[in-house]
């Protein structure tokens, strides 16, 4: 099975939407590496990154949260230089622990460079795994996206780890409603508020940053309150070797 065909199905108006995003990337010539299956790589996300570093709350933040995919790799990178502990999740979450936490000050002890250790690989050979209650309470969230709108929707690839992910966060008081949740994309990844839709378990974007400038997004719309768990899928639950044990925990509580 391709990567594009992977998670489709699921919503047919965001695969024709992810298909169409991929397809411009290509059409453009601003795609590294192949972009349809993906969260894409791009010609600019250096630019990207640092434009998202001009965010207020970047400054600010202390720990922040970041997916693991190839355009983030300039996000993780800078926060690292920042002297910002980074959260990067394990790929898919197919992992017995759902995290890896990268000190920069642990990794320049051990003599990693930041560059190895912002990439998948590195990330996942010297970071430490984390288990979720663990965790501290996270300053920014940055999540990948295949399409992104101006008021704060996203898509990524379909299989809704972002927003499991999100959602666990609020559950444990993680993040709340006032967290803001970032991205990094093309400026051809941006597309019209009516060609995205979003479903009740979406979070939404409150930044965008692109190679051409930083944009707020989202302003006023409501975030999801945790985990929508009837929209959890069985192939997640047979997956995700810790789900179904955290869900029993979280009821719990």
């Amino acid at each position: 099975m391709t990567g594009e065909a992977r998670w489709a199905g699921r919503n047919i108006d965001k695969d024709r939407l992810r298909t169409a995003v991929w397809d411009r990337l290509v059409a453009e010539g601003v795609h590294v590496g192949p972009p349809h299956g993906n969260i894409p790589n791009f010609v600019g996300a250096d630019a990207a990154a640092l434009n998202l570093s001009r965010l207020p709350a970047w400054r600010t933040a202390r720990i922040v949260k970041c997916n693991p995919d190839p355009p983030q790799i300039a996000v993780r990178l800078r926060a690292l230089y920042d002297g910002k502990t980074v959260y990067a999740p394990v790929p898919e979450l197919t992992e017995g622990f759902p995290f890896v936490v990268l000190d920069p000050a642990v990794l320049a002890r051990k003599g990693v460079t930041f560059e190895l250790a912002a990439t998948h690989q590195g990330f996942m050979m010297h970071g430490t795994p984390i288990a979720f209650e663990a965790m501290e309470r996270m300053d920014l969230c940055v999540v990948g996206c295949v399409a992104v709108s101006r008021g704060g929707g996203r898509t990524g690839k379909g299989a809704g780890f972002a927003d499991l992910e999100l959602g666990i966060f609020r559950e444990l008081g993680l993040v709340d409603a006032a967290t803001p949740i970032c991205t990094t994309v093309h400026s051809a990844q941006l597309v019209a508020e009516d060609v995205l839709p979003m479903e009740p378990h979406d979070s939404v974007l409150t930044a965008i940053a692109t190679e051409r400038g930083l944009y707020t997004a989202g302003a006023g719309r409501p975030q999801p309150k945790g985990v929508d768990w009837d929209a959890v899928r069985p192939e997640q639950f047979a997956s995700i070797p810790f789900l179904a044990a955290l869900r029993d925990r979280l009821e719990r509580r």
